[in-house]
């Protein structure tokens, strides 16, 4: 295999290998911030974790939409994902009406990075 043929080569891994997350809520709507484990890392992260991709992760799980928030600054993203918690913490029946499982949630996504 050619060496140029290695470099244009991918691989598919969960998010949890290149970030770690935090989730929480205000009101129906869930917050999850995403952090590169590397500053190298958020490129890809940008490039790839994409307000679709994460409203199409999360589908029939929230009934809005999904907004993308870029922090370069701290090699994060952070999503609003809203009508994810049916009504929020006070009035939602949810098992979990604060939204912290959307963190763990998110980690589970996979994208593609140079092999």
């Amino acid at each position: 295999m050619k060496r140029s043929d290695r470099k244009r080569q991918k691989r598919r891994v969960r998010l949890v290998e290149l970030a770690h997350a935090r989730s929480g809520d205000k009101g129906d709507t869930a917050n999850v911030g995403l952090i590169a484990l590397k500053p190298e890392y958020y490129p890809l992260l940008v490039k790839q974790v994409t307000a679709a991709k994460v409203a199409q992760h999360f589908k029939g799980m929230i009934m809005g939409q999904v907004e993308r928030y870029e922090l370069p600054n701290l090699h994060a993203l952070n999503f609003l994902l809203h009508g994810a918690l049916d009504g929020g913490g006070t009035i939602s029946l949810k098992t979990d009406a604060q939204g912290k499982v959307f963190s763990t949630a998110l980690l589970r996504l996979e994208i593609e990075v140079p092999g």
